[in-house]
């Protein structure tokens, strides 16, 4: 019985994670608990039980994206040519930061000591490790750091962000051209004399 209490106990974390970043995804930080226990089919003494207070369901859902999209870095860098990770994880750096920014920036007003100093130590070293693939492989400028990198994209993110209810005017350029742009500018140049 016990270990059937913690697989319920487990789903019902996992399905809670699920609901929140669909909720925090669509209605930001401030998405109703009570809407977010409904999506995962709980009550809302089960989330209280797991996240007893939103900053906590703010970290975990934080916490666990972040693991994806370092766990991301590693299946791209084992399974992709380098110049096709390092754009494939760009791409998922920035859809992080333009899903979770306002959510990193609200916890980080609610609760600094909450979001682990490691989860930016994590994402550097996963971007660390597909530009140096990348730079192994001759597709990146070997003179590219990971931080200038990171800074660069995270710049497309936050240059970009808008709430869906007010749109870029027009000829504002998307995400996905400003990475074009980044990674050509990554793309090692031919040495003239």
């Amino acid at each position: 019985m016990p270990t059937t209490q913690r697989t319920d106990a487990r789903r019902n974390r996992e399905r809670l994670l699920d609901a929140a970043h669909e909720a925090f995804t669509e209605a930001g930080a401030d998405a109703s608990l009570n809407d977010i226990a409904r999506r995962a089919g709980v009550g809302p003494g089960t989330l209280y039980r797991h996240f007893p207070t939103r900053s906590a369901l703010l970290a975990a859902v934080l916490h666990e994206r972040i693991e994806r999209l370092c766990a991301y870095a590693g299946h791209l860098t084992g399974t992709r040519p380098a110049d096709e990770a390092l754009a494939e994880w760009l791409r998922a750096f920035i859809a992080h930061n333009l899903a979770y920014h306002g959510l990193a920036s609200a916890l980080f007003l609610e609760a600094p000591d909450t979001l682990n100093a490691n989860c930016h130590e994590d994402i550097r070293n996963a971007g660390a490790a597909v530009l140096t693939h990348a730079q192994r492989s001759g597709t990146a400028r070997p003179d590219l750091s990971a931080p200038e990198l990171l800074l660069l994209a995270l710049g497309i993110a936050l240059t970009t962000a808008r709430p869906a209810s007010r749109p870029a005017p027009t000829g504002t350029p998307t995400p996905d051209r400003l990475l074009a742009l980044l990674l050509d500018t990554v793309h090692p140049r031919p040495h003239t004399p």
